[in-house]
C-alpha cells in the first residue's frame, strides 16, 4: 500500500475539518497551548487558515526553567497570526506539588506540567466558549511519546494523521516562522532535553519506519533491514509502539453486555 502525500490537498482538509467542527459544536472558537515548537505552530496556523484570527486564543503557559527562547518562538507566531494571547506561569501550581525537581522526578514533573497546562486550556475554553485545540501529531500518537490526559487531551486535532516531517512540510506551506521549524524538537521538560535524545532515533527515520510498519503493514525485519533501515533504529521504534500501547485506546471499561450509548438521541 502507498500513500501520496499533497500538502495543499491536506490544508484544505484541515481547514474545512476545523471549520465545521466548530460550527457543529456551536461555540466561538478555539483555544489552544502555544509552546513556541512546530507542532503547535502549525495547529494554531491551521485554525487561524479555518475560522480567522478573531476565533483563535493562544495561551503560553511557561515553567520557571522553560526556555527563554521558546516564549520569544511562540510570541512571533502570536503577532504573525495576528491572533489574542494570554500569559500563565504554572511555576507557582508545579512547586506546590514537586517543591524539588531532583532527577529521578523529572519525567514526573513533565507529566504533571503537560496535565496542569491541558487543565487550564480546558477552564479557559470552559470561560471562553472554545473547543481545545490539539496539537499532537500521528508520530508521538504511534510512539506513545505524550502524556495521558496531558498534551495528548484535547476537543478537535488537525494534525494527529501527520507524521512529524509532514508537519514541517505543512508548516512551511502555511508561513509558519522559520526559526520555529528548524529548531530541534523539545518539549523544553528540562535543560537539554530533546524528543530525539529521548527517543533514540531521529524523526525522520522514526518516520521512514512507521509508515512502512504502520501504514503498509510490513513485518519482517529482514525485509526492512534489507531496504536500508538501520536494526537498532527499527526495534527501537517497535519497542516504543508496544510498551506504550495503552496510551491509544480508551480506558477499558469491564463490558457486562449492555447496549451501546449513542452519540446523539432524537425522540420523536
Amino acid at each position: 500500500m502507498s500513500y501520496a502525500f499533497d500538502p495543499k490537498k491536506a490544508i484544505t482538509f484541515i481547514r474545512d475539518f476545523l471549520s465545521e467542527q466548530l460550527a457543529a459544536s456551536g461555540l466561538d472558537g478555539y483555544v489552544v497551548g502555544l509552546s513556541g515548537g512546530i507542532d503547535s505552530a502549525l495547529s494554531t496556523s491551521l485554525a487561524v487558515a479555518a475560522v480567522g484570527p478573531k476565533r483563535v486564543l493562544a495561551v503560553l503557559m511557561p515553567y520557571r526553567t522553560s526556555s527563554a527562547d521558546s516564549r520569544a518562538d511562540a510570541l512571533k507566531l502570536v503577532n504573525h497570526l495576528g491572533i489574542e494571547h494570554r500569559e500563565l506561569d504554572i511555576s507557582p501550581m508545579i512547586d506546590a506539588y514537586f517543591p524539588r525537581i531532583t532527577e529521578p522526578l523529572r519525567v514526573r514533573a513533565g507529566n504533571k506540567m503537560a496535565r496542569e497546562r491541558m487543565a487550564v486550556l480546558f477552564d479557559i475554553a470552559h470561560e471562553t466558549r472554545q473547543l481545545v485545540l490539539g496539537t499532537g501529531n500521528r508520530t508521538e500518537f504511534c510512539l506513545g511519546y505524550t502524556t495521558v490526559y496531558g498534551d495528548s487531551a484535547c476537543s478537535v486535532n488537525p494534525i494527529g494523521e501527520l507524521y512529524k516531517t509532514e508537519v514541517r512540510l505543512l508548516s512551511r506551506a502555511m508561513g509558519v516562522p522559520e526559526s520555529i521549524i528548524s529548531k530541534t524538537p523539545t518539549a523544553d521538560l528540562w535543560a537539554d532535553q530533546t524528543d530525539e535524545g529521548e527517543i533514540g532515533v531521529m524523526y525522520d527515520e522514526i518516520d521512514v519506519i512507521l509508515r512502512r510498519i504502520v501504514d503498509e503493514g510490513e513485518r519482517s525485519l529482514a525485509v526492512l533491514v534489507s531496504e536500508g533501515l538501520e536494526r537498532e533504529q527499527v526495534e527501537c521504534v517497535v519497542r516504543w509502539i508496544n510498551k506504550n500501547s495503552f496510551k491509544r485506546i480508551p480506558p477499558p471499561i469491564a463490558a457486562l453486555g449492555r447496549a451501546q450509548v449513542p452519540s446523539q438521541i432524537r425522540l420523536t
